[in-house]
């Protein structure tokens, strides 16, 4: 069906200042959204607090508002420009809040605003955790164990239900503020008043804490007629207890049967229309237990999220564009993927390259600050990584930290009990503390075991340290063998230089004597199976004489 016509201005909210666990993504989706409405003819009024972003730019909306982002504000700017229609699922928790609390306030009905794209209902049954577990319930979903509390003294007598430890989830919050791992009663006194506070209508969900268990996220697109589809599964290299903000990912899925990923993508799908939510983009999360592979459903957020920026860049398809699109009525069907320029959007993204985000920390500019990783976001932002293979995608990301280090490398001066205590705990180093443990020659059963990570994902860690060993232990002879497996592992030039002790410039010749040399993919949204339209390129080292696949072209270097 054709765009709506029965309504001309709609109102965005933004998400305001740009802090600690809230990076810019939300700037990049509602640049798209806005540029897209007006595109398909609509008079769009932004509000935003924040004039450091681009979609405050006075040429992009029609009517631009830097205020601070209160319901009184926003009262006055509908009261001004009487729009028909508002989006708020393009500025994250700071939209949805503003939403349902001048929904509460009678604003919206007194001025015939609808919203669009997730209604009141919809965004409530999401955010408000024990109307999710209910709804959840009734269509014979799982979920963690949980009850829910409104005070302190409640919430100690209903944590006795579920036992030691626990995870503290407040309602209406963003980047997990105010959550918390607690594993005894005096650590849920000191924690639990805190999450209060945090949450705006005053309620935490305390919820039992799967530990080591393996976490992954679906971002989904769904329009009016009820067409829904999967463009990205993502998965959580760190196990839970971590905000998946805070953790490496990938992309796609990598330790998944094909069973169990067509099991979640169903739940997901029937979890998305009992929320009621009509049409847009949404993120969903899912924990499994790599034990009894028991699945339950961590939650839903209805608009789209720090994970749909990342999955909009790694398969090229424009989530926040769409999402926009669809909140005005068109269906996924009739949207043409412009990427591919064939393709409707209801055609799922297939990827035929794997990506890998690195989250971005700064604790050095916070002195005192706690360096272990829980619910709460900490990062500031995230690199990307675009390889044939995962140890590829991973190196290429942590080198583009710009931290010092050139991908993945042992601790310096590693002290046994240090780098025990690194991978027990959660920590921005933990990836460089298994790789070291991995050339102490430490156990796989026990890595497993201290960090819960998968052991497929140790594996792979295990190959790259087997690598770099092999290189070194030849002392500078017979290293040109391992070259081409080096390179498509991820290594750089420079690390090669270092392991076999011979100059750069001499690895460099070596590469160029044995036709080794960057290979450009195209990143097209269908692993080749149309012409790309407008494709953006990753770089790969393909090994000795092999051009790469399909559109791929050879560079240099």
């Amino acid at each position: 069906m054709p765009a709506r016509r029965d309504i001309q201005k709609i109102l965005i909210i933004g998400s305001g200042p740009i802090v600690v666990g809230q990076a810019c993504e939300f700037d990049y989706s509602g640049t798209q959204a806005v540029k897209v409405l007006r595109k398909l003819g609509y008079t769009v009024v932004l509000v935003n607090s924040n004039p450091a972003t681009i979609m405050t730019d006075p040429e992009l909306a029609d009517r631009t508002y830097i205020e601070p982002l209160t319901p009184e504000v926003l009262e006055c700017v509908i009261e001004r420009e009487r729009p028909q229609a508002m989006l708020a699922t393009l500025g994250g928790q700071t939209a949805l809040n503003l939403a349902c609390e001048l929904d509460r306030l009678g604003v919206l009905a007194k001025y015939s605003v609808e919203l669009i794209g997730a209604d009141i209902k919809a965004i409530k049954k999401a955010e408000d955790r024990e109307l999710f577990r209910q709804t959840m319930a009734q269509v014979g979903i799982e979920t963690p164990k949980s009850v829910y509390a409104d005070d302190v003294a409640k919430g100690l007598e209903m944590a006795k239900e579920i036992g030691f430890p626990l995870v503290l989830r407040p309602s209406f919050t963003l980047g997990g503020l105010g959550s918390s791992i607690v594993f005894s009663k005096d650590e849920l006194l000191g924690e639990l008043g805190r999450a209060l506070e945090f949450s705006p209508v005053r309620r935490v969900l305390i919820e039992e804490y799967l530990n080591h268990w393996k976490e992954y996220e679906l971002e989904l697109m769904r329009d009016h007629r009820g067409n829904q589809s999967v463009v990205a599964a993502i998965e959580n290299v760190d196990p839970m207890g971590i905000h998946t903000g805070d953790s490496i990912t990938v992309c796609p899925i990598q330790t998944l049967t094909e069973f169990e990923y067509q099991r979640m993508r169903e739940m997901a799908f029937r979890a998305y229309e009992a929320l009621g939510i009509s049409c847009g983009g949404s993120n969903v999360q899912f924990a499994v237990d790599p034990k009894s592979g028991r699945t339950v459903i961590i939650e839903i957020n209805p608009r789209v999220s720090r994970s749909s920026a990342l999955a909009s860049k790694a398969t090229g398809f424009p989530i926040a564009k769409i999402a926009a699109m669809l909140a005005v009525g068109m269906t996924l069907d009739e949207i043409t993927n412009e990427i591919t320029g064939k393709t409707p959007a209801s055609f799922e993204p297939s990827i035929d390259y794997v990506v890998v985000k690195v989250p971005r920390f700064h604790f050095e500019k916070f002195p005192g600050a706690d360096t272990t990783l829980t619910t709460q976001m900490k990062s500031i932002g995230e690199t990307m990584g675009i390889g044939r293979n995962f140890l590829e995608a991973l190196q290429k990301a942590l080198r583009a930290l710009e931290d010092g280090r050139l991908g993945l490398e042992t601790l310096e001066r590693p002290d046994r009990q240090e780098f025990l205590s690194l991978i027990a705990r959660p920590n921005p180093k933990r990836i460089f503390a298994l790789y070291t443990a991995i050339m102490e020659g430490l156990p796989m059963d026990e890595l497993r075991r201290l960090s819960g990570v998968d052991p497929w994902f140790l594996a792979q860690i295990h190959s790259a340290a087997s690598l770099e060993q092999k290189i070194r232990d030849h002392n500078g002879k017979n290293w040109p063998e391992f070259l081409g497996r080096a390179k498509r592992a991820g290594f750089s030039d420079q690390q090669i230089s270092r392991f076999s002790g011979q100059p750069c410039d001499r690895v460099v010749k070596e590469k160029n004597r044995q036709g080794i040399g960057s290979v450009f993919h195209e990143v097209d949204t269908c692993a080749a199976e149309f012409e790309a339209q407008t494709p953006y390129y990753y770089s790969t080292n393909q090994g000795s004489g092999v051009r790469g696949q399909g559109s791929g072209v050879r560079g240099q270097g």
